[in-house]
């Protein structure tokens, strides 16, 4: 829209001609104030027409005419580019969404971890613990095992007492502490406290403490000492175990030599062995094929047990224990002598045991008296019968404390050490016979002392 300047649109374009014609003209027009005031606006002029406008107005319409201007550039600009523009923002958010997934997945992923990890400890942690839960339980039964093998048996002649001290060839025998007036088997001991729980049984600095299952520091410390605590349990087991087979083995080997010296039979004396008050039906003894060696070593033991249970009650009908107390002291010896009252060498069917009158004498072997009264030269006199062709003769009595047909067991007084019959003097006269024949009660004896201290 051409447009011009107020001054030159008022004033129309003069020529030289006209100042000259009116110079005065020209001069009054400018000195107005009014004239001045007219020529600071625009005049937009079209079609032979004149808009005049003000500065301030001007400029306004200027400034709003470019503010739609680029208004309207930059919707056109968003309309073009809005799809790319959603676009990327959804790309850029999606990637953040997926960062921020894959960051929590990451998290969750190591949380998960940490807790397998966990779990898989204290899975292992239980393990370990219930496996020495369960070592345990076998080590207690295996306490009770030896226990039972050293307490009183069915015949009562594997009896426990109290260790001595010192150390002895067959640590699993020995003899009381109190000797037996008649020096009875040898007997069995229990090994001390073998019987209490098997936490009782250890030293106090390996004696277990209870281990919680969880937050224990050092949990693997306290396992391995119980391990280790349960090792030195076990080895002691072993070792005891080791003992009473030799202990056993040592004594089976003497009882056999007893009826080797003697000659007897032990088929036909366990034989003749009754059994009172036992029963049950058969079950054989069996041992796994996947035993340890101490169930092995067990079964052993119990196998050599059984034998020896055998053996003693077969000795208990042997008259190899001694008739008197204390230590034995002959007068007069088995075989020939000179007869003390004729002078004449005579047959001499026992010995002769030193022995003051009124002391108690005691029945050497099980057995049924078959006589209890005075019988010529022997004066008081008790004979008992013991099975299988054995008897055994005491006379001299002062006292008879028996009866015809009672039963007597090893060890059992049947009378008083006296001076009756043809005698000198207070003594025992003792002999053994074996099918009415006399025999050396001393060979009796000196098998009796073997077996006694091996």
């Amino acid at each position: 829209m051409p447009y011009r300047s107020s001054q030159c649109a008022e004033y129309p374009p003069h020529r030289t001609h006209d100042h000259d014609r009116h110079p005065s003209r020209y001069a009054a027009a400018a000195s107005l104030p009014g004239m001045r005031e007219k020529r600071s606006g625009y005049t937009f002029a079209h079609g032979g027409r004149q808009v005049r406008f003000g500065p301030v107005v001007f400029w306004i319409a200027v400034g709003t005419v470019t503010l739609l201007g680029i208004w309207s550039a930059a919707t056109a600009t968003y309309f073009a580019f809005r799809d790319d523009v959603l676009t990327r923002l959804i790309a850029r958010q999606a990637d953040m969404q997926y960062a921020y997934e894959d960051r929590i997945a990451e998290l969750r992923s190591r949380v998960d971890r940490t807790t397998s990890r966990q779990l898989i400890d204290q899975e292992q942690f239980e393990r370990k613990l219930d496996e020495i839960m369960r070592r345990q339980t076998v080590l207690e039964s295996r306490a009770s095992a030896l226990s039972a093998i050293s307490e009183v048996s069915v015949t009562g002649s594997i009896k426990g007492s109290a260790r001595k001290a010192g150390n002895d060839a067959d640590a699993g025998s020995s003899r009381s502490e109190k000797p037996s007036p008649i020096n009875d088997t040898t007997t069995f001991e229990a090994l001390p406290d073998r019987g209490a729980p098997l936490d009782f049984r250890q030293p106090a600095n390996a004696r277990a403490k209870p281990v919680p299952l969880m937050n224990v520091t050092g949990e693997d410390n306290r396992l391995l000492q119980l391990k280790s605590s349960l090792d030195r349990v076990e080895s002691r087991q072993i070792a005891e175990l080791s003992s009473i087979a030799d202990g056993m083995d040592s004594r089976l080997h003497r009882m056999r030599g007893v009826f080797s010296d003697l000659g007897l039979s032990v088929a036909k004396m366990a034989t003749a062995t009754l059994y009172p008050g036992t029963g049950g039906p058969y079950v054989p003894v069996k041992l796994r094929s996947d035993s340890d060696p101490f169930e092995r070593q067990l079964y052993r033991v119990n196998l050599t047990r059984a034998q020896i249970d055998r053996l003693d009650r077969a000795l208990a009908l042997v008259p190899y224990r001694k008739p008197v107390v204390g230590e034995l002291e002959f007068t007069s010896g088995f075989g020939v002598r000179v007869d003390p009252f004729v002078g004449r060498p005579a047959m001499h069917t026992g010995l002769d045991f030193r022995a003051t009158a009124g002391n108690p004498v005691r029945t050497t072997a099980n057995g049924k008296v078959i006589s209890a009264n005075w019988t010529g030269g022997y004066g008081r006199m008790v004979e008992v019968d013991h099975g299988n062709g054995l008897s055994t003769r005491y006379g001299h009595l002062s006292e008879i404390d028996v009866k015809i047909g009672q039963t007597v067991k090893a060890g059992q007084v049947i009378g008083e050490v006296g001076s009756t019959g043809r005698s000198t003097g207070p003594h025992l006269h003792y002999e053994t016979r074996i099918d009415g024949e006399a025999v050396d009660p001393q060979k009796f004896l000196r098998a009796g002392t073997r077996l006694n201290n091996g």
